[in-house]
């Protein structure tokens, strides 16, 4: 009989611990859960890798991009927007997941220019108190094609983007940058 006893007394403990264990891989599975789908539809967090986005934004710099509102209205001027890159610049060889981040420079249907240091919304000289410098090569007016957007990077000598490739499809569009996150004596919002 105490062999019987002992097990007895060695039951409720050991379904304590597994029900302890269950309850931990349950809130483990619920967190990857929120997360993957945090990341998939609101927010991913990105790395600025290059300087083109001067002085806005450093080499480094780690932001919060939000992915809810392109779902409710397209991008505006001024954005800084995270996508993928183009059909012409996968054919350059850059890779279809790598993310670029720019500014929206124009809309659909506005007439872009860049003429004597200045770019031109709709034959308007943009006031660009965030660029690095002024743009010193020409760009001819163009006007974006409905779905599409013209971008620049802040650093304008210093950037590839819609002048050198094209206009950028909204499909391509991973979401708009609004917050970094690091470092921590940059932090806040953009």
């Amino acid at each position: 009989m105490i062999p019987h006893e002992s097990e007895a007394k060695d039951s409720p403990a050991s379904s304590k611990i597994w029900r302890s264990w269950q309850e931990n891989l349950t809130l483990v599975a619920i967190a990857l859960c929120l997360a993957f789908l945090i990341r998939t539809f609101i927010a991913e967090p990105r790395f600025i890798p290059s300087d083109s986005m001067l002085p806005t934004l450093h080499t480094g710099d780690r932001l919060v991009v939000e992915k809810i509102s392109y779902k409710f209205h397209p991008p505006k001027t001024g954005d800084i927007i995270v996508f993928q890159p183009p059909e012409e610049l996968q054919r350059r060889g850059y890779p279809k997941d790598q993310a670029f981040i720019k500014r929206v420079i124009g809309e659909p249907g506005e007439i872009v220019s860049v003429a004597k240091g200045k770019v031109y919304l709709n034959g308007q000289a943009l006031q660009e108190d965030y660029i690095a410098e002024p743009p010193n090569n020409p760009y001819p007016p163009q006007v974006v094609p409905e779905g599409e957007f013209f971008v620049m990077g802040d650093n304008r000598n210093d950037s590839n983007d819609s002048r050198y490739w094209g206009f950028l499809p909204r499909k391509n569009i991973i979401g708009r940058a609004t917050f970094r996150f690091w470092p921590l004596d940059r932090f806040g919002f953009i």
